[in-house]
């Protein structure tokens, strides 16, 4: 049965389209037409969605829950809770992001969620895609929220124990270069296919620029957990905006990076090396109240979560820091749309299933309103918010 789909525009990687009618067989899309207004008025569709933007669906590759539960949780219930959630967002692929734990309850962890990302995503929910291991390989002078005592230096040993657990679906690992032992691990991680970000890192910028030649491709949550910028010893965050080719993070929630600063990020930054990540916990689209990210007790009150006066993770949703972008920056909805799909899908190297809507690509799309509202989320050509 084929199924079409036809709206005012159509954002991708490939380009923009005016009036777009998608055709879908199977879950793939068969073809893209750009349609003449009076076309676009008359033809049948079985879906239509006057005045709105389709773009590739949204991926986050920073998340560590949703929807009243954890990834670490590591359970059916609480992925598919999680991807459910997600979708309503307009995102249609996540990395699970763990935090740091006992190695026990780091491997337990992994061997869960490595055995649901096998799963694959349940209907109407957003596909996890790998593992981002945020932690333990961080520094002591900017673990943020993460506990001192389990923290552990870079060691291919224990990586090794965490990727058999992980049966080797860890995607993504933050790691701060400045530490011993960094850039061998970083080499290592590299090698398998791994992708290195530096974050939670107290790093000059020679330690970034070692990460970086070691295989570093990305900074975790920009200006968050880093070394604060100084006119005579720069530091990573400094390093990470000098350095166009290098992918970046930033929560763009108007509490972790004033707007200024996400100004000042964004003029810095090549738009193709731009990634917009929520770092949301458990408590995201809940009420105010006490969560859980992973072993730590976090408060949230009016959009703000701390533990112990620490920033503790957001609950930005996607869809929420596109608009945020666009409010913060004047950036167009194309570019905020790139930095929410193409440009992490392009770092993750999964650019060939994800981040654009081209013929023969799966038929994963997310409808946008004028304002940027998310409409519908069509994963594999099947509407989840009907």
């Amino acid at each position: 049965m084929i199924v079409t789909i036809a709206a005012r525009q159509l954002l991708s990687a490939d380009g923009a389209v005016e009036y777009p009618l998608i055709s879908i067989e199977d879950g793939c899309i068969r073809s893209i037409e750009g349609l003449s207004a009076t076309e676009y008025e008359r033809v049948p569709v079985t879906h239509r969605f006057p005045e709105a933007t389709l773009v590739p669906p949204y991926v986050d590759i920073h998340i560590h829950g949703c929807a009243g539960h954890d990834v670490m949780e590591a359970t059916p219930d609480a992925l598919r809770a999680i991807g459910c959630y997600l979708a309503r967002r307009g995102v249609g692929a996540y990395f699970p992001t763990t935090v740091t734990s006992s190695k026990d309850e780091t491997m337990r962890a992994l061997a869960g969620l490595a055995t649901e990302i096998g799963r694959g995503a349940p209907d109407s929910a957003a596909t996890p895609l790998g593992i981002h291991l945020e932690g333990p390989f961080l520094s002591p002078l900017k673990r943020g929220v993460h506990a001192e005592a389990l923290l552990e230096a870079p060691s291919i040993a224990l990586f090794d124990r965490f990727w058999e657990a992980a049966d080797g679906k860890i995607r993504l690992i933050t790691i701060a270069p400045e530490l011993p032992g960094a850039s061998e691990l970083i080499a290592y991680a590299t090698a398998l296919g791994v992708r290195c970000s530096m974050g939670h890192s107290d790093a000059r910028v020679c330690e970034a620029e070692a990460g970086c030649v070691a295989g570093a491709r990305s900074a975790t949550h920009t200006f968050n957990a880093m070394r604060a910028i100084d006119h005579r010893e720069p530091g990573l965050a400094a390093f990470v905006l000098d350095k166009r080719s290098l992918f970046a993070e930033i929560i763009c929630d108007g509490i972790h990076v004033d707007p200024m600063m996400v100004r000042l990020y964004f003029r810095a930054k090549d738009e193709e090396h731009i990634i917009l990540v929520t770092d949301g916990i458990s408590a995201t689209g809940m009420p105010d109240g006490t969560y859980m990210l992973g072993d730590i007790e976090v408060e949230v009150r009016a959009g703000r979560c701390t533990s112990d006066g620490t920033l503790a993770g957001s609950v930005l949703t996607m869809d929420r820091a596109v608009r945020n972008l666009m409010e913060f920056t004047g950036a167009s909805l194309g570019t905020a749309v790139a930095a929410a799909s193409s440009n992490p899908s392009q770092l993750m190297g999964i650019d060939d299933a994800w981040g654009s809507l081209r013929v023969g690509g799966a038929a994963n799309i997310t409808v946008l309103s004028p304002s940027a509202q998310v409409m519908e989320t069509f994963l594999s050509g099947q509407p989840t918010l009907a």
